[in-house]
């Protein structure tokens, strides 16, 4: 009676039985070979005999088919690496696969990767070294071609109603603006950036790469520093579908009043501090503490006379606490004995007091800590 075997189709060799294929697993005429000669034409790896990689000069970028990549490479060794693992390819039937890579920098502009393989095939361990050139060259990718050439689509003007922007509002805005292009940049946006910003007596002009970057930046400018913005666009050329394209500049009108801002709404309460614009305007009665709200629904709406600033705010002597409403304090200016309202954000037992002279009358100001005090009261904090 005959033994029922398999052979090897090439040599003739009886190979053991062997399990159906798994879907997905080779069935050609190589799964049929014995081991000997499976492995007479076997290569572990594929390898290139060399790799160009053009690598933006500017951005570190790195061109992949049509397309530039961020990396974040830390050099041109890394990105060899990075190459390298794209385009080495394992042999299919390898199991436990193991590699390292050891570079050797052979130039400025080429490194050479020795990279050694390990794998299970058909039971027996097998491994392989390859040595693959990578040649590294240098570029301008597509977005540090535009920033170069000052391209822009957008553009976003701050000023404020009636009023010189401050500092803070100049360096807020500013921050606003390269945090949200970092952001969009950082989630893969590679057409997110801002090409120049220019600085004018009235505010910063910011110049962005898109209209509907520009357009997010305006409103979280308004979020978070109050008023509002329009826009206004201009036909520059069409693309080549005919297709007209528009420049638009996005003009952020900023609240008549400043945080920090001290005015006299005139109606009949004294002066405030301003310690909120977004909305409706808010702030502290400098007379007695007390929150103070505007009845119009827009920030800019109130009429009120601008008396300084806190900064122009000095520390001056208590005398003496008259009572719970008054308090005698030395004029900052005239260093006279001055009696004057004593508002819920002077300590009791201070000796010193914030003071604030306009036109011959004194007005007390809260210091930073009794001013969160008051703002932390306000929000139920």
């Amino acid at each position: 009676m005959s033994e029922s075997r398999e052979f090897c189709p090439r040599c003739g060799d009886p190979v053991p039985e062997r399990r159906d294929p798994l879907p997905g697993e080779p069935r050609g005429r190589d799964a049929l070979l014995c081991d000997d000669c499976y492995f007479e034409d076997f290569d572990l790896v594929d390898a290139p005999d060399r790799i160009e990689v053009l690598v933006c000069s500017g951005c570190g970028a790195v061109r992949r088919g049509e397309s530039w990549r961020d990396v974040g490479a830390r050099d041109y060794t890394d990105i060899a690496v990075d190459e390298v693992a794209e385009a080495l390819g394992v042999h299919v039937d390898a199991e436990e696969v193991e590699w390292g890579v050891e570079p050797e920098q052979v130039d400025e502009n080429t490194v050479r990767m020795h990279c050694r393989f390990s794998g299970v095939v058909r039971g027996t361990l097998r491994s392989a070294e390859v040595t693959v050139p990578v040649k590294i060259s240098r570029g301008t990718c597509d977005r540090c071609g535009r920033i170069a050439g000052g391209y822009y689509a957008g553009i976003v003007q701050v000023r404020a109603d009636e009023r010189d922007l401050t500092p803070a509002e100049r360096a807020e805005a500013l921050d606003i603006a390269e945090s949200y292009v970092a952001d969009q940049e950082a989630d893969g946006d590679r057409e997110a950036f801002i090409t120049e910003v220019n600085e004018t007596d009235d505010g910063p002009d910011i110049k962005l790469s898109s209209n509907r970057l520009a357009q997010n930046v305006a409103t979280r400018i308004t979020e978070s520093l109050g008023g509002s913005f329009e826009s206004y666009p201009t036909l520059v050329t069409e693309d080549g579908d005919g297709n007209e394209v528009y420049r638009v500049t996005f003009a952020v009108r900023l609240p008549k009043y400043a945080e920090g801002e001290i005015v006299d709404p005139e109606d009949g309460d004294g002066p405030v501090l301003v310690t909120g614009v977004s909305g409706r305007l808010q702030g502290i009665r400098l007379a007695s503490g007390a929150e103070y709200t505007s009845a119009f629904a827009d920030a800019e709406a109130p009429d009120a006379t601008r008396l300084g600033t806190r900064a122009d705010a000095t520390e001056t002597t208590v005398v003496t606490v008259e009572d719970e409403n008054a308090i005698q304090v030395l004029d900052p200016v005239t260093y006279e004995a001055k009696t004057v309202p004593n508002p819920a954000f002077v300590d009791g037992d201070a000796d010193a007091v914030l003071a604030f002279e306009h036109g011959g009358e004194v007005h007390l100001v809260p210091d930073d800590e009794a001013e969160r005090t008051a703002e932390s009261a306000r929000s139920g904090n």
